[in-house]
């Protein structure tokens, strides 16, 4: 190995090192060996599941999925037919629509092709942090704007961001983790006054009030990203699409992918959720019901303050601090994600809609705490 071509590898692998990466913490595996209980006693309240979907019915529908491909064989039309069946479901022609391996790969897809080094991208703060982290491994510049006190868009400070080398601007509604969604004139105004490309990631769509799938056409420069992790509950199969004008979606499923980007199990296993709706449905009804629920419990624990949301989560503050709480509530075997300082806000948690038996345990833990 030349000298040149060694000092060239150090350099590379330090750049390399230096990149700032997503990282999913502790297991409910790791949590269970490090705190001495079965793996089945630990409360998994931090990634946003839906544990509403029928896990039985999922199943029928995975065996008769197995009796029906052939794993030996490259995905074909798989993608074409999802993209049949979800025209149904988003009431847009098929060339609206992209297939991807989960929101998240959508969101690197985008911005390699429209990020490149010098470029800005513009967002508000807090968000979901994908989009920043794939903006910087590109060179760009991620550039964000605190939403006010009520976690809505700050648009006189949003716009004075936009300049001539500001090419892609993400919104996250409803978003995580305010579990909020954006007013609906602010995005609109937002898109038609950007110059480039706006991604709206509407990953829990299902579980909000509005979407701006049926207004996709006012808007030729932006993307709606939509998964089937959260409503769908296919969080482990990571299957995504998102909606967008003919010519930007053509330009997404055929420049940039790798050959089948996408499993062809989880393609099949999406049309079969799509032919059982109702699945969904039950599902997304059972948790914004029990969404409703959680909201009133936490606010009546003293020292606890729960937000209203849009999603399949809830943001919560508590007056003691984050650390002591997150670190109580793991030693009784409770996932939660811990933000810490949210704008004005303290203390802030994520916490998933569990199941009902699940959100009595998070109850009955906090009371205990906030108490002590």
């Amino acid at each position: 190995m030349s000298a040149s071509y060694q000092k060239w590898l150090k350099q590379k692998l330090v750049k390399l090192q230096a990149i700032d990466c997503y990282s999913a913490g502790t297991t409910p595996e790791g949590l269970a060996n490090k705190i001495g209980v079965d793996l089945s006693k630990i409360v998994k309240l931090n990634f946003n599941e839906n544990l509403f979907v029928n896990r039985a019915r999922q199943v029928a529908l995975i065996k008769e999925l197995a009796e029906e491909i052939d794993l030996r064989m490259y995905p074909e039309d798989e993608q074409v037919k999802l993209r049949e069946k979800l025209t149904d479901y988003m009431g847009v022609p098929k060339d609206y629509l992209v297939i991807g391996n989960a929101g998240d790969e959508l969101i690197d897809r985008i911005i390699r092709l429209f990020i490149d080094e010098g470029d800005v991208a513009v967002s508000f703060s807090p968000s979901f942090a994908i989009p920043r982290l794939c903006v910087n491994r590109q060179g760009g510049k991620y550039l964000t704007v605190p939403l006010k006190s009520d976690f809505q868009l700050d648009l006189p400070k949003i716009l004075s961001l936009f300049s001539d080398k500001t090419r892609l601007l993400y919104l996250c509604s409803p978003n995580n983790p305010t579990s909020n969604q954006l007013n609906v004139d602010d995005v609109a105004a937002l898109a038609k006054a950007f110059p480039g490309i706006v991604i709206l990631d509407e990953a829990y769509g299902e579980f909000a009030d509005y979407s701006f799938v049926p207004r996709i056409r006012e808007f030729p420069n932006m993307i709606i990203l939509r998964t089937f992790s959260k409503a769908f509950g296919l969080a482990m199969l990571r299957l995504g699409y998102c909606v967008a004008n003919p010519e930007l979606a053509n330009i997404l499923n055929e420049k940039a992918p790798l050959p089948y980007p996408v499993s062809g199990f989880s393609i099949r296993m999406g049309i079969k959720m799509l032919e059982n709706m109702d699945i969904m449905r039950s599902a997304v009804s059972a948790l914004k019901a029990e969404r409703v629920k959680l909201i009133k419990a936490l606010n009546q624990i003293k020292g606890v303050h729960a937000f209203e949301s849009q999603a399949d989560f809830i943001l919560m503050n508590t007056q003691k601090p984050a650390d002591e709480v997150y670190e109580k509530l793991l030693n009784q075997g409770i996932m939660l994600k811990k933000w810490g300082k949210i704008l004005q806000y303290e203390n802030c948690f994520r916490v998933t809609v569990g199941t009902p038996e699940m959100n009595t345990r998070l109850i009955e833990a906090l009371n205990e705490i906030q108490s002590d």
